[in-house]
Order: C-alpha cells, then sequence, then structure tokens
C-alpha cells in the first residue's frame, strides 16, 4: 500500500508562477529542497587530486587508501587472468580454471581451487589474496528483503539489497560509496559521495547475496540501482558487468541485468559499444527540463531530450527495453499536467515507465503520492499508449527501498569527482 501520510518536515515546491509555463519555478541554485547543511553547489564538482584519507578537503575519489598487503584475486579479467598465470610461467589454461573458480563457482580461498596444481596455489597465495567486502550488518525487512551494509578497503561503506519475490530474485548493487549527484529526492545523494567502488567491490556484493540466499530454482536479477552513478565509474562498472553476464562467470542473462543511470551521454555512447550490454534504464524523474533541473542538478550538463534520444539509440538485449523511471513526488512532479506532459515528451519512444511512489526518510524534503494521484497518473499514461507499471516499495521499513540507501552516519563525504 501507498503511505499517504508525509512524513515530518517535508516541503513542496510552491504553486506555479508563470502563467506561459505551467512547470515554471521561481528561480533557484537547482538545491531549493536541500536542508542546511546538505548545500553543495555544482561548481564544486572538480578533478581530484590528492590522497583520501576520509576528510574534507582535496581528495582522490577513486579509490580509498587500501589497507590489503596484497592484490585481490577476485575481480581480475580473463585478460588479467591470463597475464598473471603467464607471469608465473604456467600453461594458458590455468586462467580459465582459475577464472572458473573465481566466478562460477565462487570460492572463497585459492585452497579450494583444487585442479590447480599446489604449487601454483602456493604461488597465488603468496602474491594475492581473494576476498570479497565485508558484510558488517543485515538488515530484514517484514517483507522478506534484506539490506546488506559492507565494509570496503580503507573503511568507505556501501548498501545492497537482496529482494526474493514469488518468480524471481533480484540484487540492487551499488557502483559508488556515496553519490556526487546530488538529486534532491535521493537519500544517498543528499549524504554525500566517498569514492568508486572497484571492479572486485561490485562483483562481491553480488556474490555475497548469491551464497547467502535459498537455493531456489528462480532466475536472478542484477539491477544497477543502488548508490551511485554507475557511468560516472564506467571502467570498474562495466568490468564487473561483463564477469556477471559471461556465461562461464556468474552466468546472469543481459536482459535480466538493468543498469540505471541519469544519463552521463559520453559514457553511455561508450556502452553501447560493448559486444554484450545490459538493460537499460533512465533517471528521468521529471517531464520537463526546467523542472528536472530543479531536481537533478545534472540535467544542466546533459539535456533530457538528449538523454532521451541516446537511449532510443541504445542497442537493447534481445527480450529487454529501454525503462523510463519517474519518481512520483507528492505536489511536486506528481499532477495530471506533468503526466501529460511526459507523454508529450515520450511520443514516438519505445520503452517502458516505472512509476515509483516516493519512499520516505527525514531527510528527503518531499511527501509521498497520495493514491490517488498515481491512480490518475497511470491512467492517463495507459490512455496515451504508453507502456506503464508501478514499483512496489520493498523494505521500506529497514530504508532499503528505492531512493534510501545511504553512507552510513559518520562518514566524512569528500569533494565530488568533475564530470565527464
Amino acid at each position: 500500500m501507498i503511505a499517504t501520510a508525509a512524513p515530518e518536515r517535508t516541503a513542496a515546491l510552491p504553486p506555479p508562477t508563470n502563467d506561459h509555463d505551467p512547470f515554471a519555478r521561481p528561480s533557484t541554485d537547482g538545491r531549493r529542497f536541500r536542508r542546511e547543511g546538505h548545500q553543495t553547489k555544482p561548481s564544486r564538482l572538480r578533478e581530484p587530486s590528492g590522497e583520501n584519507h576520509g576528510r574534507p578537503g582535496p581528495a582522490r575519489y577513486n579509490e580509498d587508501v587500501d589497507l590489503a598487503a596484497k592484490p585481490n584475486l577476485f575481480g581480475l579479467s580473463r585478460a588479467a587472468l591470463g597475464e598473471l598465470v603467464s607471469s608465473l610461467r604456467e600453461p594458458a589454461y590455468r586462467a580459465t580454471q582459475i577464472y572458473t573458480w573465481l566466478y562460477r563457482r565462487r570460492v572463497r580461498s585459492i585452497a579450494e581451487m583444487t585442479d590447480l596444481t599446489k604449487s601454483l596455489r602456493d604461488s597465488l597465495a603468496a602474491s594475492h589474496d581473494l576476498r570479497w567486502p565485508t558484510v558488517i550488518e543485515r538488515g530484514h525487512s517484514r517483507d522478506g528483503t534484506i539490506k546488506y551494509l559492507f565494509r570496503l578497503d580503507g573503511g568507505a561503506t556501501i548498501e545492497s539489497v537482496y529482494i526474493p519475490e514469488e518468480r524471481r530474485r533480484t540484487i540492487c548493487i551499488s557502483t559508488q560509496a556515496g553519490c556526487p549527484l546530488e538529486c534532491a529526492f535521493c537519500l544517498t545523494g543528499i549524504s554525500g559521495y566517498k569514492r568508486n567502488l572497484k571492479a572486485w567491490e561490485i562483483l562481491g556484493q553480488v556474490a555475497t547475496v548469491m551464497q547467502e540466499a535459498p537455493r531456489e530454482e528462480k532466475a536472478w536479477n542484477i539491477v544497477v540501482m543502488g548508490m551511485g552513478e554507475p557511468l560516472l565509474n564506467y571502467d570498474n562498472t562495466v568490468a564487473a558487468l561483463r564477469v556477471l553476464m559471461d556465461p562461464d562467470g556468474f552466468a546472469v542473462a543481459a536482459k535480466k541485468l538493468t543498469v540505471s543511470t541519469v544519463g552521463i551521454l559520453p559514457a553511455l555512447e561508450k556502452l553501447m559499444q560493448e559486444p554484450v550490454r545490459p538493460n537499460l534504464a533512465i533517471s528521468l524523474h521529471a517531464p520537463t527540463k526546467e523542472l528536472r533541473r530543479e531536481l537533478m542538478p545534472i540535467e544542466e550538463r546533459y539535456d533530457i531530450k538528449d538523454v532521451i534520444a541516446a537511449a532510443q539509440r541504445y542497442p537493447i538485449p534481445h527480450g529487454g527495453a529501454v525503462t523510463y523511471e519517474y519518481v512520483l513526488l507528492g505536489g511536486v512532479n506528481d499532477q495530471p499536467e506533468h503526466a501529460r506532459a511526459l507523454v508529450r515528451l515520450l511520443r514516438g519512444s519505445r520503452g517502458k515507465v516505472n512509476l515509483i511512489p516516493l519512499n520516505p526518510a527525514p531527510e528527503i524534503p518531499f511527501a509521498p503520492p497520495t493514491r490517488e494521484a498515481v491512480d490518475e497518473f497511470c491512467r492517463i499514461l495507459s490512455e496515451a499508449r504508453v507502456t506503464v507499471s508501478v514499483r512496489r516499495p520493498r523494505g521500506q521499513d529497514i530504508l532499503a527501498a528505492c531512493g534510501q540507501l545511504h553512507l552510513t552516519r559518520g562518514e566524512v563525504p569528500v569533494p565530488a569527482p568533475a564530470l565527464p
């Protein structure tokens, strides 16, 4: 059931003030919805410099201090494993064996790789660790959803979610610790940004949940919709996607894996060139560039119409579809005129709209939509022959629902990276 009571200390946009544009709003810096203490202007997005030691100030954004004494075997690609076994003067097929142990069988130690010679296992153990991110907390929802809190090298934390359903199982994974994009309705962005995840940290979330989940004959769905913007961590995200979709790796079908992005256009164009691509979801959340700019500062860089045009060129895997995600905010973007504007925006576009009634949190300065508003929004889209669905909230009672993942209390955000 969709909650209709507004959380404490919420606010909505004031009524339109421009007779010519029903969506026009008073001039703002794009942070009108921020609580005091969360205001960070887009101009602070900049190139990283120096080292990140968990303190404010200039910092490298793509890695924390790595406390591990050895490099991690888990997360290496086929090519990297090939170079490794070659350096050890082992035959090339050993790389395939190691790859299978790491990603299909998902063993937790090098000693378990029993079809390798003991001398090779000893050499690997001397030069490499085999580790996954450390689980420090599991939150269990009344609806069966489980939220995982992971600690990474250097002390950064991330959250992932396991969502069991009748016919399938879904894992929602993160690609950044925090998020630099600062969308006004998202707790992840409000909480700040820490760093990019490495490929093994992305894969380790999936491996952990798959290992702990009940053994069932249900398909796995992976959604890259957790903390962070995946295409701002392009290389590590794509390295993980390749292993996830590899039949000799995690063997997740491309149509069962979805990457959600606000529309980082240079990276999206690059993703189109990958030989195997996941499904695509576009974080839309507003029907006009004016309203989207106020809710999502990234609109200042990448125009909503250009993002949709790129999504229409994206080569969707067989059986998949482009999804346009739209968080409904009570009194802000959920009115009939917004629905009609969305129909006009998407006219001629293939794909579907996924409506997401806001999952509230005390720090999010919006109220959820009413049930009546959701129903009317759906009706308008359906009558215009737009395929539409409403996402049922899962794990809301443990802050595991869409837009509720965040850095742990007390973590210090760092300056955000420059946008491409």
